[in-house]
């Protein structure tokens, strides 16, 4: 038995929906299914009435659903109150691990003027967007830190999850100052503005499509000009991308607080000065309505929204 399919069950039983449960959980609906039967399995009897619309727990589900969302809490009760002493009291983040080295030193240096002095802990960055997303989600995280743009949706139930948008940034093509494209170095400033864009692949740092980033671009390159490219490198980091975008490897679009540097330097050089190729973003910070905060996570939120100029707009 896995404590995830506790938490299906429960969903399930407050949404009455199968599909809708399998969003707030974050997989597929084939997939839940799956999950929920194989909890029925271990239990030993049928939980839900699926001949019903919309679903209905059984005589046993109801019987069971207390059951289950008090092993819930002491599971998670128990995990906290057995984590090594120098982890107890840190407040821990899943956030994106651009985010860990642009961002958050500096927004956790204001934050902590106005609260009591507390420590922090990082989830690794999981690469994808549900796997990051179920770290909050599944209670291994008071929040998660990160980008955010209108057109990658993230599949949060409202009511159950807050957020505050607490700055932006911009992801940008850049590249070395020369670039090899097919068998000559040629110079990569502005290489997309020019009309030989569409004629010849050039050399693409991908993020894969299952990570924020990569979804991102995806609709952003389904809906501009064309762009010929031939993926040489993938991967879910920026901070890594950016390391073979020095040496030429290639174009890669990265956050702009991660190269600012490297333009500054000439380390790198935009491939773009027409905005269609940039895409604006957003940092938000999230966490959960429902579950019971520590003060300490409380007066993180509350300092958060102090530091916004209007006080903070919570979604």
């Amino acid at each position: 038995m896995e404590i995830k399919w506790l938490e299906d069950f429960v969903t399930l039983a407050e949404t009455s929906s199968f599909s809708r449960a399998a969003e707030i959980r974050n997989v597929t609906q084939p997939a839940f299914s799956r999950r929920i039967k194989q909890l029925e399995t271990w239990v030993g009897a049928p939980l839900i009435n699926r001949a019903t619309m919309p679903a209905e727990l059984t005589p046993a589900g109801r019987n069971f659903l207390l059951t289950a969302r008090d092993a819930i809490r002491m599971f998670y009760a128990a995990r906290e109150s057995l984590r090594p002493p120098a982890e107890q009291g840190l407040v821990r983040f899943a956030a994106l691990h651009t985010l860990t080295i642009t961002f958050f030193p500096i927004w956790l240096q204001e934050l902590q003027r106005g609260t009591p002095r507390f420590g922090t802990s990082f989830i690794a960055d999981r690469g994808g967007i549900e796997a990051n997303l179920a770290a909050l989600t599944d209670g291994e995280a008071d929040f998660f830190l990160t980008y955010a743009h209108r057109e990658v949706p993230f599949h949060l139930d409202r009511d159950k999850f807050a957020f505050l948008t607490i700055g932006s940034d911009r992801l940008i093509p850049v590249a070395a100052p020369q670039l090899r494209v097919e068998t000559s170095a040629v110079p990569a400033a502005g290489i997309l503005d020019e009309p030989e864009t569409t004629k010849r692949a050039l050399p693409y740092l991908d993020y894969g499509y299952g990570s924020f980033f990569g979804v991102a671009l995806g609709r952003l390159f389904s809906k501009r000009a064309p762009f010929r490219r031939q993926a040489v490198h993938e991967s879910t980091i920026s901070a890594g991308l950016r390391e073979l975008a020095l040496i030429g490897a290639g174009i890669c679009w990265l956050p702009e607080s991660l190269v600012e540097k490297d333009l500054a330097d000439g380390g790198l050089v935009a491939c773009s000065h027409n905005p269609i190729w940039t895409l604006d973003l957003e940092i938000r910070l999230y966490r959960s309505s429902e579950k019971t905060s520590s003060a300490t996570v409380e007066a993180i939120w509350q300092a958060s929204k102090a530091l916004l100029p209007d006080t903070g707009r919570p979604s």
